[in-house]
């Protein structure tokens, strides 16, 4: 489901999406009717609009996660720096993504969303490391959990904070979808967090995505 306030967006999100045979946009609404529409629909992923003059997603979030099975939701922004994205995460979104996100990489995160993945637009999440170093990540897992972590895991977790799926990463390391999944697991445990979100804020600040690092691929 696609939940913005302008009609175009709606129906340029419904387009792009429908074009996949494996995924169906089954309803769109604006803010003032998402929460109403999502429990009626009961869809298993939401595009929501972080930002909407009526109703804006941060309440349709927060109302939408009191049902008794929440869809996955990723936030829709225009904006590189909107402030309004941790709070979001913090409220229990699954990821967010910027508008302008190209077609192909808009379908495979939706289909990670499904998956129950967390996603990030590799531009908005670059974005978001730059204007908030170290957010988001637990106080209890400091930057050093990092080196418990072997050379395929500290690559691995370079590329979840760039925004890839498990399958991309695996293309682009030469493993298979569930060995992929299995690094994923790993490093979330030895990291003490509990999202990928989490874990890719946190190889900020263990310097692995400023070049900082021997084996980090940089952004």
């Amino acid at each position: 489901m696609v939940v913005d306030d302008e009609a175009l967006v709606r129906s340029g999100f419904k387009l792009i999406l429908n074009a996949s045979d494996d995924l169906q946009v089954v309803a769109t609404a604006d803010g003032a009717h998402a929460a109403e529409v999502i429990r009626r629909e009961a869809p298993d992923v939401v595009l929501l609009d972080i930002r909407m003059p009526d109703v804006d997603g941060l309440t349709v979030l927060r109302e939408v996660q009191t049902l008794p099975k929440p869809p996955h939701v990723a936030m829709l922004t225009t904006f590189d720096t909107d402030e309004y994205i941790l709070t979001a995460l913090r409220s229990g979104a699954a990821g967010f993504l910027l508008k302008d996100t190209e077609p192909e990489q808009l379908a495979q995160l939706v289909r990670t969303l499904a998956a129950g993945g967390v996603v990030m637009s590799p531009k908005a999440s670059r974005a978001l490391l730059r204007a908030h170093p170290g957010a988001g990540a637990p106080p209890d897992a400091g930057a050093a959990r990092v080196t418990l972590l072997s050379d395929r895991e500290r690559d691995v977790l370079v590329l979840i904070a760039e925004g890839l799926s498990n399958a991309d990463i695996g293309t682009r390391v030469h493993l298979s979808a569930g060995t992929v999944k299995d690094h994923v697991s790993s490093i979330l445990t030895k990291l003490r967090v509990s999202s990928r979100v989490q874990a890719a804020l946190l190889a900020e600040r263990a310097g692995l995505l400023g070049g900082n690092t021997a084996r980090g691929t940089g952004w």
